[in-house]
């Protein structure tokens, strides 16, 4: 391949690998095995890349070489690269020369990549069938993955970024082809952009996700920053998303990232002395309604979230509200959080919840999306924002389910939507039928009821008749009537005689 590489067709080329997979494999399931393929032949090209540059540069000089190629980013032993495996694509035994060459990555660059391709099994029967059928697949998938259809060396490609969007091109596809499935693992990029531009994350800030998922949202969050100043954090439950999303950060370019595996409500991995870390701005898209969440081990939580109350078993929405607002830093934290519109009006343990927080100021804003914009969940959601020490006692209630464009089989919101959206929050403003900035009183005495309609009047109200316009337009209609009945009456008299 001479000419750089075009977006488009980096994409195209990706979508079409996943035929080897289609109609046998579930999206779910195949996803992680192009995502991987992926990051090995984009670490492969890095590493051919660097070791031609120094090749050349040290003329043969194989000390300096070796020296040099074991400070990159990653490090690659001969027999793990993509060209070895390409080479030996005719083994009966490809799928164990794949696993291997995984595992000896992982080992070689332990600090970055420890435990990211534990849960992908390329020689998995159950997965990709019996040997001889593994190993057509397998073949085809290295072949879609050739340095004539793709070559991401840096020399060649020029913007880093391409394999990164390539990267996040091919979860939004997966996530569609998954359907409900898909909301577990992403969250669309609109979306995104618009929580990032909502929250404005400042150079250097810290920057959390405890449901990070495959890391989508983070990446907005830290490109809205503006600069390389910032660091960011993340916990995901699912190991292969986990795995995702820490694949995802290497290929922005976003090596410091510490996205960390395990429960964030039962098991809060990112802990500082004894305690959770806090952060400036803390952002998710948890999982709507969470069944079975761990209300159990809320009463003994050292961390003490839970001290508003303990939200119900089968619905750990404020389970992850309560988590997000015990991370932010005390003096300017920001929590922006993606729920189902029951959160804001649900009784019991949640409504005390609720009111806890709105009578300790930390509600900033209330903003009310589409329904049908994420991937299996038609449902309107909205979107809360929460702010330590804030000095208004007011709330924005803004109310955007009515503006979005509809595309296919789901909703999207433009450009326009999102600045509209943004720069209503920014100016804190009333606007007729869209926005309303509701007193503390107002909110107490709808009994701490967030529901969007008690504040945002939308209702289109009729316009006055004209009386005297509507009698002419009756007695023309009767008149007309009355013609068409004599013509009637003479027909009929004409047809008796």
């Amino acid at each position: 391949m001479t000419e750089k590489i075009n977006q488009k067709e980096i994409n195209e080329i990706l979508w079409k690998a996943c035929d080897t997979f289609r109609g046998t494999i579930d999206p779910t399931q195949y996803k992680d095995y192009i995502l991987v393929f992926l990051f090995l032949k984009y670490l492969s090209d890095l590493w051919k890349d660097a070791k031609e540059k120094y090749e050349v540069e040290y003329k043969g000089d194989k000390e300096r070489i070796k020296r040099k190629l074991e400070r990159e980013r990653f490090y690659l032993p001969e027999h793990c690269t993509y060209d070895y495996i390409y080479e030996k694509r005719d083994q009966n035994n490809i799928g164990e020369i794949i696993n291997k060459a995984l595992e000896e990555i992982e080992e070689r660059n332990k600090q970055k990549l420890d435990g990211v391709f534990r849960n992908i099994d390329f020689n998995s029967e159950a997965n990709l069938g019996q040997v001889k059928e593994r190993n057509r697949r397998l073949k085809n998938l290295i072949e879609d993955f050739s340095n004539e259809k793709l070559d991401f060396r840096p020399s060649r490609i020029g913007n880093n970024d391409i394999i990164g969007d390539a990267y996040e091109y091919l979860i939004y596809r997966f996530a569609s082809d998954a359907g409900k499935k898909g909301g577990e693992f992403y969250t669309p990029a609109e979306v995104s952009k618009l929580l990032a531009k909502l929250l404005s994350p400042k150079p250097g800030e810290r920057i959390y996700d405890p449901a990070c998922g495959s890391g989508s949202l983070l990446i907005k969050m830290a490109k809205e920053v503006g600069s390389n100043d910032y660091s960011v954090y993340g916990q995901e439950n699912n190991g292969s998303t986990w795995a995702l999303c820490k694949m995802n950060m290497f290929l922005h370019g976003i090596d410091g990232a510490k996205i960390l595996w395990g429960d964030t409500l039962n098991n809060p991995l990112h802990i500082k002395d004894d305690d959770l870390m806090r952060f400036d701005v803390v952002v998710a898209n948890p999982p709507f309604s969470l069944d079975k969440w761990g209300a159990e081990n809320a009463v003994s939580d050292k961390y003490h979230r839970f001290t508003r109350g303990i939200p119900p078993k089968s619905k750990g929405d404020y389970a992850f509200i309560l988590h997000m607002i015990a991370s932010m830093v005390e003096d300017k934290g920001k929590v922006g959080v993606i729920v189902p519109h029951g959160v804001l009006f649900r009784g019991g343990s949640e409504g005390k919840i609720r009111q806890a927080l709105i009578e300790e100021n930390k509600l900033d804003a209330v903003i009310g999306l589409p329904a049908n914009l994420f991937y299996g969940v038609g449902i309107p959601v909205a979107i809360l924002i929460f702010k330590q020490a804030r000095k208004k006692k007011d709330v924005l209630f803004i109310d955007a389910s009515r503006e979005f464009e509809k595309q296919k089989t789901k909703n999207i919101l433009l450009d326009e939507h999102i600045d509209k959206i943004v720069k209503t929050y920014k100016n804190y403003e009333t606007i007729d039928k869209y926005s309303y900035v509701a007193t503390f009183d107002e909110i107490k005495e709808n009994e701490f009821n967030l529901n969007i309609p008690r504040y945002v009047d939308t209702f289109e109200r009729e316009k006055e008749i004209d009386l005297k316009k509507t009698e002419k337009e009756i007695e023309k209609v009767e008149a007309e009537l009355a013609e068409v009945t004599g013509k009637i009456k003479k027909m009929m008299k004409e047809l008796r005689e």
